[in-house]
């Protein structure tokens, strides 16, 4: 044995190239799609979080490990090398950054302040569920987390709404609907930051280049919303109106401020966390100064809790740690796809499909993560499942970067706000029954439905369906990056 290979083998530096399964390229697919019938499963059965998600990627691997033809110790190194690699590592970090970041606006009062410019203005009815969009649409976008945006507009925003007469599943859509937008939007988005590092771009750039699409879906979403979204009860009285207007304030408008910067920051080409930690740091002297909330709030010591230290930057933490730990793990049944063959074989099967079309090209890419997205209820599980498939194909057929990670994410961000076993559905549906104990007059939306209604979801699958299909907005990826109206020649 050389000493190179003493060495590899004494720090587990070995890297393996290739495995070989019982039942061959379906073998190494076992992995994951066990873990994607897992995910149906208990989606059906109602039984579905991040944790029970963990389990099915543990499982799946370790049949994995059964159906290896490989020596196990190369599997096991194999699946190490999938762990390791940047892009669920570059995820994890970013996700941390913007989870404090998202803790410490709302510890500042953002929502608050974005619930008092809508309570505020004396709209009602549909106008109310458009205002409910748009601000859903601003704060997820400012934050990047569509689930935090679910949770925070479906606690304040929908009891205000049903009080002033706004249609209960047209105004639980108008939240899902805004958190669509966000989510897709915005630079620190866990589906943003996902969605460019696994195609190589670079997160402003994708960020530009999706405006356009996002914008397309949002005019006639508004416009839908404020005709269909009125024609709610009038049973709450004016003290209810009033419980809902005493809770909020405009001090946390303040917050755009940081909002701002990160934005600013981020789309003039800063890297993602050099943008969130600038945002985190003008947003804490912002709280304490004006008395907004305390340091204590956003960071503080308690020996007599389990986690010793609380406040917003560790709930912001904590929040991603199990979203952590399944990416990893997908990112690693992933790997194990290509180290066994499974995504050649089906590469070669659809371009046989294919040949030299681009457009069923893109079809297959549309197909490919909508049919995941279908399946896995955490929408940034889903995309980073669907992610090696779209990379394969689009770089076969020289798509530009930016228009793949678009592929990618419009479909992903969309469709995880709009099956009803979807994760954010459920969350809103979980969230709604907590507040009623607030406000017993609060009517409960069931999940199946809301399911035609979150119109900026639908629009974005539809706008991507029908740029694959017509090959509308394209571009193709030059030499140096660059992107090319024109295919370039092999």
């Amino acid at each position: 044995m050389s000493n190179k290979e003493e060495l590899d083998k004494a720090t587990g530096d070995k890297t393996i190239q290739s495995l070989k399964f019982r039942a061959g390229a379906f073998g190494a697919a076992v992995p994951l799609l066990f873990f994607v019938v897992w995910a149906i499963t208990i989606s059906v059965l109602n039984l579905s979080s991040e944790v029970a998600l963990v389990m099915g990627a543990v499982i799946g691997l370790t049949l994995g490990l059964l159906l290896c033809k490989s020596k196990w110790e190369d599997y096991a190194q194999g699946l190490f090398d999938g762990l390791a690699q940047p892009v669920g590592v570059i995820a994890m970090v970013a996700w941390f950054y913007a989870g404090m970041f998202a803790q410490v606006l709302q510890v500042g009062g953002l929502v608050e302040g974005l619930v008092w410019i809508g309570s505020v203005t004396g709209v009602e009815g549909g106008l109310f569920v458009a205002l409910t969009f748009l601000l859903a649409a601003v704060f997820s976008t400012a934050v990047g987390t569509g689930y935090g945006t679910t949770v925070a507009f479906c606690t304040l925003m929908y009891p205000a709404g049903i009080a002033v007469g706004a249609d209960p599943v047209f105004l639980f859509a108008g939240i899902l609907a805004g958190a669509v937008f966000g989510d897709n939007l915005a630079p620190v988005s866990d589906t943003t930051i996902v969605s460019a590092t696994t195609q190589d771009a670079d997160v402003p750039g994708v960020v530009r280049s999706r405006f356009k699409y996002a914008i397309t879906g949002a005019v006639p979403t508004v416009i839908l919303f404020a005709i269909f979204g009125g024609g709610g009860s009038a049973a709450a009285d004016s003290a209810a109106v009033d419980s809902v207007i005493q809770s909020v304030n405009p001090s946390g408008l303040i917050m755009l401020i940081p909002f701002a910067l990160v934005l600013i920051l981020a789309l003039t080409g800063q890297h993602l966390i050099t943008s969130l930690t600038w945002g985190i740091i003008v947003a804490i002297p912002l709280i304490v100064f004006l008395n907004l909330g305390s340091f204590g709030d956003i960071l503080s010591f308690n020996p007599d809790s389990d986690a010793v230290v609380e406040g917003a930057l560790i709930d912001g933490l904590t929040g991603y740690f199990n979203m952590a730990i399944l990416i990893l793990l997908i990112v690693a049944a992933a790997h194990l796809l290509r180290l066994g063959g499974t995504m050649e074989a089906i590469t070669e099967g659809l371009v046989k499909w294919i040949k030299n079309s681009v457009r069923k090209a893109e079809v297959s890419i549309w197909a490919i993560v909508a049919l995941l997205n279908s399946s896995i209820t955490i929408n940034t599980a889903a995309e980073i499942a669907a992610a090696p498939f779209v990379k394969e194909l689009g770089s076969r057929y020289k798509i530009h970067r930016y228009r793949m990670a678009n592929m990618l994410d419009a479909v992903t961000s969309a469709l995880g706000y709009i099956f009803p076993w979807g994760a954010p559905v459920l969350l809103g549906f979980s969230t709604m029954k907590t507040v009623q104990g607030e406000y017993p007059w609060l009517p409960i939306v069931d999940p199946n439905a809301v399911f035609p209604f979150v119109f900026q979801g639908w629009f974005l699958v539809i706008i991507m369906l029908i740029a694959a299909l017509t090959g509308l907005g394209i571009r193709y990826e030059g030499k140096n990056g660059e992107e090319l109206k024109e295919r370039p020649k092999d």
